[in-house]
């Protein structure tokens, strides 16, 4: 069993990502839930995870608030794409779990020297301003994490909150050159192969009919968030972007790429977040980077609802 921390901002492609997670506990152990401000602020993002933890029965989880803001920059947010509480689509009662009263950088820098080496797996879904912070107070936890599995950046798909960047890169981009010049091992799960699996409409709806309430309010959730990538991109599904972390962790067969050397743009305004990615080797820097691009898009799909379906 692989025992993982979920960072994220949900979202409704985050709160896919976690229940992925939920739906298979003999392979994944989910340590703790850590939460960022992104596609919506913190006191948002909190209730968001805190809610789909009820929605799956896992209150046994531990939920920590976080970073509030970015490192160096005003916090920029994407209720436009999520709504205004960051899960519109679904009626949601207000949670009865409460969060735990750690901070969410002194709680993964506790549980990780705590470890052995190698021994976690964190999966950031949203800006990586936590886990930046995290080696900023404490370096010595780079040692316990066996790789960072993340969603975050594109390159040949371009940007889809700038045309250079990727809205988790873009909102905190110093994090992101923190994490991509520390050293662990990194998988990527950007644009480019999120955007190479669109959600059809027919398994939307037969998560719906599953008749459970995770499978209605899940399908409600996916409704509203792929509206506006449909408009956006002119394609029949949107993409479904955080979950392809997990599913990753799950099954890796699904998805190929490249080791390559990443570099986070943090100065230009233009093209503030871009990941530039050496696909090349042009300028023979040692890979800090699985950069991946293919995806089995009916194993992923399938993975899901596999997920849901015993939730």
């Amino acid at each position: 069993m692989r025992k993982i921390i979920i960072d994220t901002d949900p979202g409704q492609d985050d709160a896919l990502a976690m229940l992925l997670a939920f739906g298979f506990p003999k392979e994944l152990e989910v340590l703790g839930v850590t939460c960022v401000a992104g596609n919506v602020p913190l006191a948002l993002t909190t209730r968001n995870a805190l809610v789909i933890c009820e929605l799956a029965g896992r209150t046994d989880v531990p939920i920590f608030a976080g970073a509030d803001r970015p490192l160096e920059r005003d916090l920029v947010t994407a209720e436009e794409v999520h709504g205004k509480t960051g899960l519109d689509g679904p009626d949601w009662d207000e949670p009865t779990m409460a969060l735990q009263p750690d901070h969410a950088v002194d709680w993964l820098v506790e549980t990780l020297m705590a470890a052995d080496d190698g021994e976690i797996t964190l999966c950031p879904v949203g800006p990586l301003t936590n886990i930046a912070m995290a080696l900023l107070r404490e370096p010595g936890i780079a040692a316990k994490i066996a790789e960072i599995v993340l969603m975050g950046g594109g390159y040949f798909a371009g940007g889809n909150i700038t045309p250079a960047a990727e809205f988790n890169s873009y909102v905190d981009p110093h994090a992101a050159d923190i994490v991509y010049r520390s050293g662990i091992p990194l998988v990527a799960m950007p644009l480019d192969v999120t955007h190479e699996a669109l959600m059809p409409k027919a398994w939307i709806s037969s998560i719906g009919e599953l008749g459970t309430e995770i499978g209605t309010k899940t399908e409600a959730m996916l409704s509203f968030y792929e509206r506006f990538d449909v408009e956006r991109y002119g394609d029949e599904g949107g993409p479904l972007h955080d979950p392809a972390v997990v599913a990753y962790l799950l099954k890796p067969e699904l998805y190929s790429g490249k080791n390559v050397y990443v570099e986070i743009e943090t100065s230009s305004e233009l093209t503030m977040g871009a990941t530039v990615v050496d696909w090349w080797g042009a300028t023979r820097k040692e890979p800090n980077c699985t950069w991946m691009t293919k995806v089995d898009a009916d194993g992923f799909f399938g993975l899901i609802y596999e997920a849901l379906a015993v939730q």
